[in-house]
């Protein structure tokens, strides 16, 4: 029904790392290819934890933008864009509220989880409480279909689903809603109006999943319909009313496999990081200071990869032969950790190479970088008005 558009955002909340790039960017350059893609820097969000610095935040945007850029984020292919440039996504996000269970906030998985592990905050705020709703709204505003995510935030999308079902069975029941869409149907043409009846019956008479699905792709052909009677027709066909606003889901995505300086997973909290464009001595001397597999005492000592968090970026950066020349060359004594280490700094800085170098145009010219954002805030806040004008009117806002 609507465009299969994707939406993925990021807190600025400082600057990225590697282990960003393979767990996130390196899919966003992949899916621009694919589909329509909205990319959206969340620092609304990032208030919801970081609400008493705001200065991390504003220091943060410019920065992560260019890395977004530097990674291969393509604005001629995706639209970025500022979250609170768009106002649209807080309108959405205080009138969804209206409507919102409160428990429904309060199960969410993450809010206790996230509690328990930024303990040294203050979390107990009608803000924090309310991101799942937030995030709901940056994604209903853009009808998106597909938001890609990791396992953990699986119940978000759900979440935004059971917003969706709730949403449009409230407000999707306009007055002569039966009626209107039995108009609508003979606008299909009769051939085409006794077989979407008849996939509509068997869909709702026997529960055909198969029905709906063949139904819906057959509405899809017809492009001479309006807007207004292609939802209605969705709507009918479910035996629910008009669509106004659409169920995502979740595109799931596999979870970074870049470890950290100390073997422990890539994490700022965890200071074991090399960020993006990190100056390459500095990944050199990062890289050579790394520890290795204790029992290594002596450069004549063998050791054991499995032991040792170098091997967990051979896994990353290395290709069978060079793997295969470390587990020979460890276990044998035949290298020393500095050796066995230099493939991995070589296949850092060739990765980060051409990030450096798309990264110089927008440092050397910082307005490159307002301006791409500019046409992305204009584009999404095109999209997020023409779905605001149809929950306003749902809701009996609409009048002038």
């Amino acid at each position: 029904m609507y465009v299969e558009r994707i939406l993925s955002g990021m807190r600025p909340t400082g600057a990225l790392h590697l282990g960003h790039y393979h767990g996130v960017l390196k899919n966003w350059v992949k899916l621009q290819h694919e589909y329509p893609c909205l990319f959206f820097v969340a620092d609304w969000h990032a208030l919801t934890t970081n609400y008493d610095n705001p200065q991390v935040i504003e220091d943060s945007v410019w920065d992560m933008v260019i890395d977004w850029l530097a990674a291969g984020v393509d604005p001629s292919q995706a639209s970025i864009f500022i979250q609170s440039k768009v106002p649209e996504h807080a309108e959405l996000n205080l009138l969804l509220s209206m409507m919102t269970p409160l428990g429904w906030l309060e199960r969410v998985p993450t809010y206790k989880d996230q509690q328990e592990k930024l303990s040294h905050k203050d979390l107990s705020t009608y803000g924090f409480l309310g991101y799942p709703l937030l995030m709901s709204a940056d994604i209903l505003i853009y009808r998106a279909k597909y938001v890609p995510v990791g396992e953990d935030q699986i119940p978000h999308i759900e979440f935004s689903r059971e917003l969706v079902r709730r949403f449009n069975h409230l407000y999707g029941r306009e007055p002569g809603f039966a009626e209107k869409a039995q108009e609508a149907v003979k606008k299909l043409g009769s051939k085409k109006a006794k077989l979407y009846e008849e996939l509509r019956t068997r869909y709702q008479q026997e529960g055909d999943a198969e029905a709906i699905g063949q139904a819906q792709a057959l509405l899809d052909e017809v492009q001479h319909l309006s807007n207004v009677d292609r939802e209605r027709l969705f709507g009918y066909l479910e035996g629910t009313g008009k669509m106004i606003l659409q169920e995502p889901e979740a595109m799931l995505t596999e979870a970074s496999k870049m470890p950290g300086l100390d073997g422990a997973k890539m994490s700022k909290s965890y200071g074991n990081t090399i960020t993006l464009r990190e100056d390459e001595e500095s990944v050199r001397t990062k890289i050579k200071r790394m520890p290795t597999d204790p029992q290594r005492v002596r450069r004549t000592d063998p050791g054991d990869p499995e032991k040792c968090p170098v091997w967990q970026l051979h896994q990353v950066y290395s290709g069978g032969e060079v793997k295969e020349w470390v587990q020979k060359g460890c276990k044998s004594a035949g290298i020393g950790c500095l050796e066995c280490k230099q493939p991995v700094i070589d296949g850092i800085l060739k990765e980060q190479a051409p990030m450096r170098e798309r990264a110089q145009m927008y440092l050397d010219d910082p307005q490159l970088v307002r301006n791409i954002v500019a046409d992305g805030n204009e584009k999404a806040r095109k999209l997020a008005q023409e779905t605001m004008r149809d929950v306003r009117e749902a809701m009996g806002l609409g009048y002038n």
